[in-house]
């Protein structure tokens, strides 16, 4: 199997036959072994009728129906445990990313790059709702997680399997797969693609998702810079307390013994202690989360490196 094609689903009975298609012309043009992987993630619509009538006319189509809908990221990385292929390639179901450019992406893994990501130079929708928050946030995620990509939320992507072992998706996290690969190692480049409109159906983004991202960018911030050792931030949050509140304590007992002034009445006194509390909690949390993450990566085995290949006697092999 040299590529898999993931593609999540909800509620999209209506654009399901018109994908299959196009893509299945696409595919079966490339000459090699693939397979399409459907992921139904809990639609309430006739969605999943549609995809089983058109597997039945396409044995490369494999569907997965998810008990519920678990969610974009979920439906992702459900397909991707299922993937079989050397190469994966994920788009959305709504027939917004054009299959045609599949072949593109596929020519850049093959040059040697592990991830493409498209680019909607010319974005489609509303300036207000869609556009605007969407370039608020490609620069704020690039800026944070230092991988410059100009379209995180595009759907359209090519992997090499093997950076995506080691990846592991939750709530919005699969708009920064590029930023997670790159995280172990990953070539990471961009293609430029064309945004179809919408056909059928009503857009899932929305402005309520913003905050949600948001916070998942924290989350890869946070894994990405301290992920394997929590103390650095947290003993640093607890020296930024500690140490003022220290001095501020010196000079406070210095004008009581030597100055004879009063403390009684000084809020002073009060933001000294509260400032040392605070440090030492921040110091006892990041000890804790020493032990967390090391019982983490001992008990799961996880390692804290990527192997890209192997070269014995002169021949190279992937990992």
């Amino acid at each position: 199997m040299q590529l898999s094609v993931v593609i999540p689903f909800f509620n999209e009975e209506d654009s399901i036959v018109s994908l299959c298609t196009e893509l299945r012309g696409v595919l079966d043009g490339l000459k090699l072994g693939y397979e399409v992987l459907a992921v139904n993630d809990g639609s309430s619509d006739s969605t999943q009728a549609e995809l089983a009538r058109v597997s039945r006319e396409w044995p490369q189509l494999v569907v997965l129906q998810l008990r519920r809908n678990f969610g974009q990221a979920a439906a992702i990385a459900a397909g991707f445990d299922a993937a079989q292929g050397e190469m994966v390639i994920t788009l959305d179901g709504d027939l917004q990313n054009d299959p045609a450019y599949i072949p593109e992406f596929l020519a850049r893994i093959r040059d040697g790059w592990d991830v493409a990501s498209g680019w909607r130079q010319h974005r489609r929708g509303a300036w207000l709702t869609r556009r605007l928050p969407s370039m608020a946030a490609n620069r704020l995620i690039s800026a944070l997680v230092g991988v410059r990509i100009h379209d995180t939320g595009c759907m359209l992507k090519a992997y090499r399997r093997s950076v995506l072992k080691d990846v592991h998706l939750y709530g919005e996290l699969h708009r920064f797969l590029p930023a997670l690969c790159r995280w172990s190692g990953a070539r990471v480049t961009e293609v430029a693609i064309e945004d179809r409109p919408r056909v059928h159906g009503v857009s899932k983004y929305g402005l309520g998702r913003t905050l949600r991202v948001f916070f998942d960018l924290l989350t890869v911030k946070f894994l990405m810079s301290y992920g394997t050792r929590p103390l650095h931030i947290f003993g640093r949050l607890g020296i930024a307390m500690l140490l003022p509140g220290f001095l501020l304590a010196m000079l406070l007992t210095y004008e009581r013994l030597f100055l004879d002034e009063p403390l009684s009445t000084r809020p002073a006194l009060l933001l000294a202690v509260l400032l040392m509390m605070v440090g030492l909690q921040f110091f006892v949390m990041g000890l804790l989360a020493e032990l967390i993450t090391r019982s983490y990566h001992e008990s799961t085995g996880r390692r804290i490196y990527s192997v890209c290949s192997r070269t014995v006697g002169g021949v190279k092999t992937e990992s």
